[in-house]
């Protein structure tokens, strides 16, 4: 990701360079389109996955400069493409953010999810085991929780490989869904639910 914004930040002074000297002529608002190109498609690598709600509005942009370029809106081409390159660099640097936010949320799922899981699996045993029910338990809630314990395994694998694929929001939404189930599962097998583990602090950003 730092190499592109490195290239959108090239791409973004080069068009700069095209407003000062080109008014209104063909050639460099060529140039400039070409550039907003291939900012655009740099930035939709790195961010496709993770904010494609945003690519799609890049999309949407540059197909509006290609259609003033056609029109012969020569300066406003180079101003426009100008724009659009310095919005891919913030969307690049915004879904750098967003996907340090991501990682730090799948990390917490992957600390407490295997805990959180193990002890209602020990607990589903101990009471499978039991010769009698505690009051308040039925032998069909206790099949429904191991049939849950079962999806929840396959449902955390699927979370793993979108994460590995970088579906990182994919993998997040997957983990927090699996969670919500597993706290009603405690609950109702009378666990205590662990507290939620607080984020780390933000590091400052380095000037």
């Amino acid at each position: 990701m730092k190499k592109s914004l490195i290239f959108l930040a090239a791409a973004f002074f080069a068009i700069a360079v095209f407003i000062s000297a080109c008014g209104g002529s063909k050639k460099p608002a060529e140039l400039a389109v070409k550039t907003a190109e291939e900012a655009v498609n740099a930035a939709k690598t790195e961010v496709e996955k993770i904010l494609p709600e945003d690519v799609k509005s890049l999309d949407e942009a540059l197909a509006a400069v290609k259609e003033k370029f056609a029109k012969g809106e020569y300066k406003a081409v180079v101003t426009e493409a100008h724009d659009l390159a310095g919005k891919a660099k913030e969307l690049v640097e915004k879904a750098k953010a967003k996907k340090e936010e991501l990682t730090e949320s799948w990390e917490r799922f992957s600390r407490e999810l295997p805990k959180m899981v193990e002890t209602i699996r020990e607990k589903v045993d101990a009471l499978t085991k039991a010769k009698k029910l505690p009051a308040n338990f039925t032998a069909e809630k206790i099949e429904e929780i191991k049939a849950w314990l079962a999806d929840s395994e396959e449902d955390w694998t699927k979370a793993v490989e979108s994460f590995k694929a970088g579906n990182f929001a994919e993998a997040v939404a997957t983990a927090a869904a699996i969670k919500e189930k597993a706290e009603q599962a405690m609950e109702s097998l009378g666990l205590s639910v662990p507290a939620a583990v607080p984020a780390a602090p933000e590091t400052p950003a380095q000037s």
